[in-house]
């Protein structure tokens, strides 16, 4: 009986390389592109702010994904965006994630204008 070869060959990687980690300086520098060409001239409109956090986040993480510069291979890259009413107020923000901090990273980016404020960050978790 012929068994299928599924997948390819086992690496027994517990760890990328030093090339292929998360980098957040080109990460961070790549969320400030899309926040400032995407919300540069946009006004706060309270219904429309659930699609333009989804298509800035899908931005910002299929930017990631094509940089030439960021191959990361087995890392999952999540991206959360906030986008608020800007009308003088402080806002405080936390996130608290389980993870190795050898290997896995985040880059945050903050945007405002006078009628909004958008706070993004991607996170880089490396799948073992």
């Amino acid at each position: 009986m012929d068994k299928k070869k599924i997948g390819g060959e086992s690496t027994y990687e517990i760890s990328p390389a030093y090339k292929d980690k998360f980098r957040p300086q080109p990460v961070k520098q790549i969320i400030k592109e899309v926040l400032n060409a995407k919300l540069s001239k946009v006004l706060y409109e309270q219904g429309k702010t659930e699609t333009l956090t989804k298509l800035l986040a899908d931005e910002i993480k299929d930017r990631i994904r094509e940089h030439p510069d960021l191959k990361m291979p087995r890392y999952k890259i999540i991206v959360q965006v906030i986008i608020g009413e800007q009308r003088g107020q402080g806002i405080r923000m936390g996130a608290r994630c389980f993870w190795d901090c050898d290997t896995d990273a985040m880059a945050s980016e903050t945007f405002h204008n006078e009628t909004l404020f958008c706070v993004a960050t991607a996170f880089g978790v490396y799948h073992y």
